[in-house]
């Protein structure tokens, strides 16, 4: 177990999912781990209010940080559930367009994907019928290696895996200044859950905090506005399907991606529960109530492809938050994760905008920080 009062390796500031990934890969190459998390619990957060999609990676940009570490991740998560160490459910989804004039833009998503290396096969209306006999699309593409994962499990697998490598887990505890140490390491202030304040030296920080991100940047000296690192929080509300369309489908059906988000679909959670959502809506505060009057407009949404649902089968579930670098009306940014010695600051890891696919490239996100790390100290 890392002690505070001894020179650490590594402080990874954030108990999400990607931090908890940072740590166990950063742990098990033999470095002394403290992880900070300001919560009660691990993945409390961001990681826990999102769909548990697995990702196959066909949404993004070919090249791009979030195709290649979503496709890496998706099959790093492939080989955990072969050893038994979670289970990965492969649904399959179906991304659909309801009428003729959605066919160029699932043809644009099918030539991208395919470029990204992604396996997909196309379906004419008729094909996604006999899949899906309760959808009415004009045609779709099915993605057979997009699945669901519980969130819990993978995060405490995570943790399993750090602890196991001695790392140490701090809860309720919150960084609160960053000092550069003339490049030999960092000076890192923690306030813990009774006020009591504690310096600990490490020679790296991985910030991983999630919506907190660029606010830790900012403790380390970084002006966020000018480097264009600063996070807006995007909100995503989900409602639970109830009635007799509640056992409708049988995969994960997803309409053409449009706005921030990827359109509201209909997931299954590892319960079974059939769940709409996430909608994308920019926010000013951290509130993750849902909004009951909106169970209409998630209805009409979702009846362009799902006949007969209406607004009183919805039910509100949850909501989450996202921390997107594009701001309103931006277009999407790629993630960030880079070694900040060209800006003065050996030893500093940010990642910041890491939404999704964070879930899916949590593992290859971890190891793209641990190589970092390593070629660093080599």
């Amino acid at each position: 177990m890392a002690d505070l009062a001894s020179d650490l390796d590594v402080i990874v500031i954030g108990a999400g999912l990607v931090g908890l990934a940072c740590a166990e890969a950063l742990a098990e190459s033999g470095r002394s781990v403290v992880i900070v998390e300001k919560g009660a619990r691990i993945a409390g957060e961001t990681s826990a209010r999102n769909s548990g999609v697995v990702h196959a990676g066909l949404y993004y940009p070919d090249g791009s940080l979030k195709a290649q570490l979503c496709i890496r991740g998706r099959m790093l998560l492939t080989d955990r559930t072969a050893r038994g160490r979670i289970a990965v459910r492969p649904l399959g989804k179906l991304i659909v367009a309801v009428n003729d004039d959605e066919l160029s833009h699932l043809s644009s998503l099918e030539r991208n994907a395919r470029a990204c290396g992604v396996e997909l096969e196309p379906l004419d209306a008729a094909a996604a019928r006999r899949l899906e006999p309760a959808l009415r699309v004009r045609a779709a593409l099915l993605s057979p290696k997009t699945g669901i994962v519980d969130i819990t499990e993978l995060a405490s697998d995570y943790l399993r895996g750090a602890l196991k490598a001695d790392a140490t887990l701090l809860p309720k505890s919150t960084v609160v200044a960053l000092e550069t140490k003339a490049g030999r390491g960092w000076r890192v202030r923690i306030r813990h859950r009774d006020g009591s304040e504690v310096d600990a030296f490490s020679r790296w920080v991985i910030n991983a905090a999630g919506l907190d991100a660029d606010g830790v940047a900012r403790l380390a000296g970084i002006d966020v506005d000018r480097l264009a690192l600063r996070q807006y929080a995007c909100k995503g509300s989900y409602f639970e399907v109830r009635g007799p369309l509640a056992k409708a489908v049988r995969r994960l059906i997803y309409p053409l991606p449009s706005g921030p988000g990827l359109g509201i679909h209909l997931t299954q959670g590892t319960d079974g529960t059939l769940r709409a959502g996430p909608d994308a809506e920019y926010v000013d505060e951290r509130d993750l109530t849902v909004d009951e009057a909106k169970a209409e407009t998630f209805a009409q949404s979702v009846a362009r492809y799902l006949p007969g649902l209406s607004a009183e089968h919805l039910v509100p579930a949850y909501a989450g938050l996202r921390p997107k670098l594009a701001a309103p009306g931006q277009p999407a940014r790629d993630f960030v994760i880079r070694h900040e010695a060209a800006l003065g600051l050996p030893g500093l890891v940010n990642l910041l905008g890491i939404e999704s696919p964070g879930l899916t490239a949590s593992p290859a996100i971890a190891e793209r920080v641990s190589a970092i790390v390593s070629e660093a100290d080599a």
